[in-house]
């Protein structure tokens, strides 16, 4: 059998009875439904409508569209007929948008209409796209519907893939800076299910999952799209942005068994709760990844929904996550230990591995990781060497053998000489009663060197009980006299990432 993913992820159900279940339904409007036979035969379809419209093989498709029903479709309708899908960021700005289009080379676009004041500026600028087709509302002049481009389709074979070819692309979420364009492998989604997916979650048919995080991102694409296709289980989809009130209404009104969020929303959920009745949903996996867990939040989601968050690490580059904590080894305030089927290495500057309670960056090998980023050889070169994969990320190993998150590369800096975990010091902070989330970065002083400055949102707006000094004395009690953070400043929130991550970065800068 060809290695092309489509068969696996989608046709395979079909021969195993399958095919009239609900593979997505989407929890919001009229909550459309794709059943397993839908998705084969629509994106059979979509895969000809392509071809038609005279994409070729191996070249790339752009997706500004949400998380709805012709996601699915056209993702794996791309597989099929050998043309990459490239799930792209829905929050972005036009001028980033632009540089993307310009970038990828893509041929296609497909747009959401609640996109398309933003995209379409861009994509009838990009020179490599000849056609724009436009999901939902009217088409604008230049462009065509969504129900004319696939209309009088007939299926058309999927196409012999190897394993090793390129499947899909990726952007990486840019916590760091320009996104790069991550090109992934065929066999790629199926080794995260199989390693991550099965032996950590233990996913079932009989789940319903909702993720929080979006199909473009690579933990929203295995949350809501791979995990429940390797297993046939439902899939529910929000296009919008998810709020602690539209995620309560989405436990409550679906009843998800496995819930996917981040950080920040978990806070969020939790902040909520305390003046809101918390939703009734059979909930037995909860899962956080996009920035590492605090441990406070951890232990007040037990104590609350009485299921534990399982904390996971993974990245674009990885597809997926590949060092976690599992539902009978949870461990908060660590990352955990490698999945089965990855490899771990921390080291030095000098590649040197690390010992027991040294900090060191994250190196990670897995048959997930991507192939390269497009268009950028050096930066390829110094991320993927030799089959192993530079996260950017510094650990420090426990005596029990798991991985405590220091923070990015980028990120760290040293007082006094020795090496400073901004992560640290925003667990601490967050500890506080006061405070809702936290970053820290380091700031020079009247002398020119290094110190901690935090930048903190505070429970609650109006109430700015969360003196400096205070916090400066909690954090002293907590980690330690010479890691609290010298400044603080009181911000109304942190610029992040469309996936949650905080862009400490722009902190650095003073944005």
């Amino acid at each position: 059998m060809t290695a092309n993913a489509a068969n696996w992820f989608v046709e395979r159900h079909l021969d195993e009875g399958r095919a009239g279940k609900v593979a997505f339904r989407e929890a919001f409007g009229e909550q459309r439904e794709l059943s397993y036979g839908d998705l084969a035969k629509q994106s059979s379809q979509f895969a000809s409508a392509l071809l038609r419209a005279g994409v070729e093989q191996e070249q790339s498709a752009a997706l500004f569209v949400l998380d709805q029903i012709e996601f699915p479709i056209i993702f794996w309708g791309a597989i099929k007929a050998g043309i990459a899908p490239i799930a792209l960021n829905t929050l972005l700005a036009t001028d980033v948008y632009r540089t993307i289009l310009n970038d990828s080379q893509a041929s296609i676009a497909f747009i959401s209409a609640e996109m398309l004041e933003t995209v379409l500026p861009a994509a009838k600028e990009a020179a490599g796209v000849k056609r724009i087709v436009v999901i939902g509302g009217t088409a604008p002049a230049g462009t065509e519907s969504w129900s004319d481009f696939i209309s009088g389709a007939e299926p058309v074979p999927t196409v012999e893939r190897a394993k090793s070819d390129i499947a899909f692309w990726l952007y990486s979420s840019g916590s760091t800076g320009e996104p790069k364009g991550v090109r992934h492998r065929h066999e790629a989604l199926q080794y995260t299910c199989e390693t991550y997916a099965n032996q950590v979650l233990g996913i079932q048919e009989s789940d319903t999952v909702f993720s929080a995080a979006k199909l473009f991102f690579a933990y929203g694409l295995g949350n809501g799209m791979s995990f429940p296709l390797s297993v046939g289980a439902t899939s529910l989809l929000y296009n919008a942005r998810p709020t602690p009130d539209s995620v309560t209404t989405i436990l409550n009104t679906h009843k998800p068994t496995i819930y996917f969020g981040v950080p920040t929303l978990y806070a969020a959920l939790l902040q909520h709760w305390q003046s809101h009745k918390k939703p009734e949903a059979p909930l037995r996996i909860c899962v956080s990844a996009g920035e590492a867990l605090p441990a406070d939040i951890g232990h007040k989601w037990k104590e609350l929904m009485q299921v534990d968050i399982i904390d996971g690490v993974g990245s674009t580059e990885m597809l997926h996550i590949f060092l976690s904590n599992s539902q009978k080894d949870i461990s908060y305030g660590t990352s955990g230990v490698a999945v089965p089927g990855y490899e771990m290495r921390l080291v030095n500057e000098n590649d040197d591995e690390v010992g027991f309670g040294e900090i060191g960056e994250l190196l990670v090998r897995g048959n997930s990781s991507a192939t390269d980023y497009w268009n950028k050889a050096e930066k390829s070169a110094q991320t993927f060497q030799g089959g192993w994969t530079r996260t950017g990320d510094k650990y420090e190993r426990n005596e029990n053998g798991r991985l405590i998150y220091c923070g990015r590369t980028d990120d760290m800096f040293k007082v006094s000489g020795i090496w400073v975990s901004p992560f640290e010091i925003e667990q601490a902070l967050i500890e506080h009663p006061s405070i809702l989330e936290a970053a820290v970065v380091s700031h020079r002083d009247d002398e020119g060197l290094e110190k901690p400055k935090a930048y903190v949102v505070l429970n609650n707006a109006s109430k700015a009980d969360a003196q400096v000094d205070e916090l400066k004395e909690f954090v002293k009690e907590k980690i330690g006299k010479w890691k609290y953070p010298r400044w603080v400043d009181v911000v109304d929130d942190l610029p992040k990432t469309a996936t949650g991550k905080i862009q400490r970065f722009k902190l650095r800068q003073g944005e």
